[in-house]
């Protein structure tokens, strides 16, 4: 069994082990530096950028060690395990610490649009970092193209967008058994108040309910739900 799940997570990571991994940061107006991973897989001038938050404890904290090497931890987080799948085509992904501080994630989207002129950049958390994401679509509303909140809290239930300026989506599964992010609670938002919905269903759940390798984290059927959100924020041109 050890040795079978060995295997899956190799596969798992196929994608991450020939993506472009680097870290790179962005500078706050005071001078601090907010670093993050930044994700390629082609040479390609990027047309989009999604710059993603783990959940749980929301943080990362990218480095290079003592041996010259990238290092972050993630916890198997599904957005941070996903990035070379989200840099594919024409995206990149900026992987980051979990923060409801516009300045922060401003950094980041002035330092990617450094890089590619033009790009446009969606902000995209799950599980406890779309406290984040609702915390942070007023401030930055206009300033991003938009926010993906997956695995929402249950507070998205009475996040209402309407009137804003950047696009909002929401996603869920619907076997998500985690008491804190309720998929009907993302789904009473679609009918509330017209909250653009992805339901994604199958995949495999082990472990804790509201963990990485649950439905909750998509577990089984990463790329189909990587794909749909790419879909979306294609559509939106």
């Amino acid at each position: 069994m050890k040795r079978l799940f060995c295997g899956l997570l190799i596969l798992l990571f196929s994608h991450a082990a020939w993506a472009g991994d680097e870290l790179a940061s962005g500078k706050m107006a005071d001078g601090t530096s907010v670093a993050y991973v930044l994700t390629t897989t082609s040479g390609a001038a990027p047309a989009y950028a999604v710059i993603l938050m783990p959940g749980g404890k929301g943080i990362m904290s990218p480095r290079i060690d003592n041996n010259g090497k990238l290092v972050f931890a993630f916890g198997g987080n599904f957005l941070i395990r996903s990035r070379a799948i989200f840099a594919e085509g024409p995206f990149v992904a900026a992987s980051t610490d979990a923060t409801s501080t516009p300045d922060r994630i401003l950094a980041i989207v002035a330092d990617l649009q450094r890089r590619y002129p033009g790009v446009k950049v969606y902000v995209v958390g799950t599980s406890r970092s779309t406290d984040a994401t609702m915390a942070l679509a007023r401030p930055l509303d206009g300033k991003v193209a938009g926010f993906v909140h997956s695995s929402s809290m249950n507070g998205i239930a009475s996040f209402d967008p309407r009137g804003l300026k950047s696009r909002h989506l929401i996603v869920i599964h619907r076997k998500d058994a985690c008491t804190v992010t309720k998929p009907s609670n993302g789904a009473a938002s679609n009918r509330s108040y017209g909250t653009e919905l992805i339901e994604m269903d199958g995949g495999k759940s082990t472990g804790d309910d509201c963990e990485a390798y649950a439905h909750h984290g998509y577990y089984g059927i990463e790329a189909e739900t990587v794909a749909k959100i790419e879909d979306w924020i294609l559509a939106g041109k």
